[in-house]
């Protein structure tokens, strides 16, 4: 298998957006996708960029997504990145995609002299929580994620 990770350019975005509805429905969250196509362009390579995306590619053919966004740990006082979507097709995990999509994330924390990689994993998924574990990933056991969004985001806005 010949293996690329590159950077998605604005050509890419069907694909990014095919892989990240791929991943909602991997993780049984399709009814939350509202998310379009325009919204990824726009994200990814609008005017102002909120997030970067790499792509895996097994022989010229798309299978692999990270998508990524910076931030700032303010105990560190340096920039980190936020992994907010990895995602393999299904007939290509076990391959090395995933690890080769990380060590990329690697290698632009480490060139850019970021303090750290973060993400978060569903509890119900051990093959993923198994493989970070693998490559050296903590599991922070002793914090929650918390999240505002609709009728609840729009009352706190008031």
């Amino acid at each position: 298998m010949d293996l690329l990770i590159r950077h998605a350019t604005p050509q890419d975005t069907g694909t990014v957006f095919h892989l990240v509805q791929q991943l909602a429905i991997y993780e049984k969250l399709e009814r939350e996708m509202v998310a379009s196509e325009a919204d990824f362009r726009n994200a990814l390579f609008g005017e102002r960029r909120l997030a970067e995306a790499l792509l895996a590619f097994a022989d010229e053919v798309p299978v692999g997504l990270a998508l990524y966004f910076r931030t700032f740990p303010t105990f560190i006082g340096r920039a980190g990145l936020h992994l907010e979507d990895l995602f393999v097709e299904p007939a290509h995990r076990s391959k090395g995609i995933g690890k080769a999509l990380l060590r990329r994330l690697g290698q632009i924390a480490k060139q850019e002299n970021l303090g750290r990689i973060e993400w978060t994993v569903l509890t119900w998924n051990q093959p993923s929580i198994d493989f970070y574990h693998h490559l050296g990933a903590v599991t922070m056991e002793d914090w929650r994620v918390c999240r505002l969004s609709g009728d609840a985001l729009n009352e706190l806005a008031e």
